[in-house]
């Protein structure tokens, strides 16, 4: 898999994201075992703070689930663990997961910069900004890594942003479409290259 460039977009060290990552598969776990959210203990005060994010699951490389917020409504940690239990058993494109699935999931975590509203799309940065395309009530977001696993240049990501939200692929173009870009912060469990 490519790389976005996802450098420290809101200064989490190693310890808050291995914690995180932790945090969300024990999530999955205690779901499935006792309907409930595991007791934690924040390491740091960074993972307390509000950011959006989105956990995706990914099961031998294919997409398993992905849900978040686009941005933090509570403290990190607490959305991670709604997130997870979210992507694992509430995201409508699949089914839940189940207990014997749980050792084959790969557990993604994007924390999220602010949003951007900009009007140059110029600006988007392939591999570095997500996309959100909001048109009246039709809205729709890609996270930054989306277009580079899929090796989409700035015009495709825009018209796929569009389809996500409903629309027709060059709504992008329609000055009444409100365009935004993010960048985040991508961590997962596979193994650093």
């Amino acid at each position: 898999m490519q790389k976005t460039d996802n450098g420290p977009i809101v200064g989490l060290n190693d310890r808050d994201k291995n914690y995180l990552l932790h945090l969300a598969r024990e999530t999955i776990l205690s779901v499935l075992d006792s309907d409930i959210f595991p007791d934690t203990k924040p390491p740091t005060k960074k993972v307390e703070e509000k950011f959006g994010v989105f956990v995706t699951l990914h099961k031998h490389g294919q997409l398993r689930g992905c849900i978040g917020y686009i941005e933090g409504v509570k403290p990190l940690y607490r959305e991670v663990m709604e997130m997870a239990n979210s992507a694992a058993f509430k995201d409508p494109r699949f089914p839940s997961v189940q207990k014997n699935e749980v050792t084959d999931l790969e557990i993604e975590i994007s924390v999220l910069s602010p949003l951007k509203q900009i009007s140059d799309t110029g600006e988007i940065q392939v591999g570095k900004h997500g996309i959100i395309i909001q048109q009246e009530f039709y809205r729709g977001l890609l996270l930054p890594q989306v277009a580079v696993e899929w090796g989409w240049d700035r015009d495709e990501f825009l018209q796929q942003t569009c389809v996500k939200a409903g629309l027709p692929r060059d709504a992008w173009k329609d000055p009444h479409t409100k365009i935004f870009i993010f960048s985040a912060e991508i961590f997962s469990e596979a193994k650093k290259e």
